[in-house]
């Protein structure tokens, strides 16, 4: 019997996924498929555009937005995708917009890259310093209970028609 000293992967961040991964789910009735769709920051101009949407399988909810960053932001190939919880954005009430009023095209550049690895806990927590929004206790209930994580604010501006 043979032993390695590799370690065994960690089992953090794997509840969630890409919604291209998961063939048996799909965007809620009601709500918009925003793949696609510009994402603009609190200075109006677009600095991205909705890549994927990342899925906590267990509670079955989008936790974030994976945002390609755009070509002109000059950003090498490799850190051109950041996440966003989705409670940071929201949707333009009449266009196909994503709005997010806590970054402008300046102050992406200094967000935290997304890598298509693993989302860890790290990761997580310095995306919520790069917003400015508090960071939860351990001994407080639930990490995607706070107001960064509620998908009902991101939906609440879209006019129904």
């Amino acid at each position: 019997m043979e032993t390695t000293s590799e370690p065994i992967p960690s089992a953090e961040g794997m509840h969630l996924r890409r919604l291209h991964d998961l063939t048996e789910f799909e965007v809620a009735d009601g709500n918009p498929d925003v793949r696609g769709w510009p994402v603009r920051g609190a200075d109006g101009r677009q600095f991205g555009q909705v890549f994927e949407l990342i899925v906590d399988v267990e509670a079955l909810k989008v936790r974030y937005l994976d945002i390609e960053l755009n070509d002109h932001l000059q950003i090498n190939e490799r850190d051109r995708h950041i996440l966003l919880p989705i409670g940071v954005a929201a949707l333009d009430e009449e266009a196909d917009n994503v709005f997010v009023p806590s970054l402008t095209a300046q102050t992406v550049l200094e967000y935290p890259p997304y890598v298509e690895i693993q989302i860890t806990r790290q990761y997580e927590e310095a995306m919520l310093r790069a917003l400015n929004l508090p960071l939860l206790s351990p001994n407080e209930q639930g990490f995607y209970g706070q107001s960064g994580y509620d998908g009902s604010t991101f939906y609440q501006r879209r006019k129904l028609g």
